[in-house]
């Protein structure tokens, strides 16, 4: 059945690195696309285009984390029933899944793209870029159920073991948005909206072929009966109860991004820019410590269904060493070479805005380990059902990102800002570890607790 693989048994170090690489290699591109979408944006429209993309980066980030979190979230409970080998229950989860992502995507697109125009004005977004980033905001808005599918669609997959499939069909949707994104802005003189455009439209067919290749390549998934594709209200909840926490969580925390973009909005249109920059090329870098993490999920998930508590315990070992490993060469890199990446932005004579981005990196690459522990352990406790609990972890980074944008950034101006993300991840981190260890002891007692029930009957 296509891809599709068990990590409940066999050593933990080539399980987890076999099946985090397909989804390192996709937000690769997914980051590769952002970078490439910025410098065309930056190169060919100009600056105040590039921080028209910028100044509307949180807010996309706080509607999408929240789409993309709940997709995250319908997963786990497939990943679990997958684990256990409850098929039926699997499949069934999968149809109310989509169902529900049908409504919600809807909704929420409806609403998001009529308040576009007060939340833009809310976050103190400059006059001369303010049409720039309603065009990119609006747009991306209305297409969010192509996002919201196709992050359905590779979620599932992956709760099956197939991380490989969704990066071949992310591979797909990036190429064809470079190419879309070069027509609509040279070709079509779109502006700032192509690129929007461009974004939405290899989204949507991206999730359709992904629905059509799940039809015809995972038999397991196929409905057999009418019970299998009807709507199940006590599924719904389990799906809501595991998905909404998970994207509150996206939220919460964009919440505090966007307050500290607001600040950042307020120092000008070069601070705007260096942001803008920084932020691509920070993401770019700090995606693997993501798919470590949505990796976790997924591996804990599956052990947590087949009742192997000891191998979670593992898999947070392994993926610390990799994530340790991966953030000792990243700093090398970022110390070395952050103003060549800013180049591909901006002009080597827009020197403020380049020494803005090298600060903001050289400042943020020393907090990598943070950021990447955040993502195991938060992945890790969502994966086997405490999705409240990582949640809150999520209001940790956002009261710290609020006390900078309200105390250190008018103190400090942009050093403030490059402190805000850092911060942000340690104050997560001191909430998600003593979590973790309350989350693995209760986990172990009840599997433990159930195995003895088991024995005696």
């Amino acid at each position: 059945m296509a891809n599709s693989k068990e990590m409940t048994g066999g050593a933990v170090f080539p399980l987890l690195f076999s099946f985090t690489m397909p989804l390192l290699l996709g937000n690769l591109l997914q980051q590769t696309y952002s970078l490439i979408d910025a410098a065309i944006v930056g190169k060919f429209l100009g600056i105040n285009s590039l921080a028209a993309v910028g100044a509307s980066t949180s807010v996309i980030f706080l509607i999408l984390g929240f789409c993309n979190g709940c997709c995250a979230g319908f997963g786990i409970p497939v990943a679990q029933k997958f684990g256990a080998r409850d098929y039926a229950t699997m499949r069934r989860y999968v149809a109310v899944g989509l169902q529900l992502a049908t409504v919600m995507s809807v909704v929420i697109a409806a609403v998001s793209g009529f308040y576009c125009r007060d939340i833009l004005r809310g976050m103190q977004t400059p006059g001369n870029i303010f049409d720039g980033a309603y065009d990119y905001l609006f747009v991306t808005f209305i297409g969010i159920p192509c996002t919201f599918f196709y992050n359905l669609l590779a979620s599932i997959m992956r709760a099956l073991g197939d991380s490989k499939t969704p990066f071949w069909f992310l591979l797909f949707s990036t190429v064809l948005n470079v190419f879309l994104d070069l027509f609509c802005i040279l070709g079509l003189g779109w502006g700032v909206m192509g690129a929007a455009i461009a974004t939405v439209f290899s989204q949507g067919l991206s999730a359709i072929l992904c629905y059509l290749y799940m039809l015809r390549k995972f038999p397991i998934l196929r409905a057999t009966s009418s019970e299998d594709r009807r709507f199940h209200a006590g599924l719904a909840r389990t799906l809501l109860a595991m998905g909404v926490p998970m994207g509150l969580q996206f939220s919460i925390t964009a919440i505090g991004s966007i307050m500290l973009q607001s600040a950042n909005n307020a120092l000008g249109t070069a601070c705007v820019a260096a942001f803008t920059s920084a932020a691509r090329i920070k993401m770019f870098f700090i995606c693997a410590f993501e798919s470590l993490g949505i990796a976790m999920a997924t591996y804990c998930g599956q052990n947590y269904g087949a009742g192997k508590p000891e191998r979670i315990l593992q898999g947070i070992k392994v993926s610390s060493l990799m994530m340790l490993t991966y953030a000792a060469a990243t700093w090398m890199i970022l110390m070395l070479g952050s103003r060549w990446l800013a180049l591909l932005f901006v002009a080597p004579s827009e020197v403020e805005i380049l020494d803005y981005t090298e600060q903001f990196l050289h400042i943020s690459c020393w907090f990598f380990p943070a950021v990447g522990l955040l993502c195991i352990l938060r992945y890790a406790i969502q994966g086997v059902g405490f999705s409240n609990l990582a949640m809150l972890s999520g209001v940790s980074e956002m009261i710290a990102r609020i006390l900078v944008s309200l105390y250190a950034v008018p103190a400090f101006g942009f050093l403030g800002v490059c402190f805000g993300d850092p911060l942000a991840w340690v104050a997560a981190d001191l909430f998600l570890i003593p979590a973790f260890l309350y989350v693995y002891k209760k986990i172990k007692k009840r599997l433990d607790d159930e195995k003895v029930s088991v024995s005696a009957v």
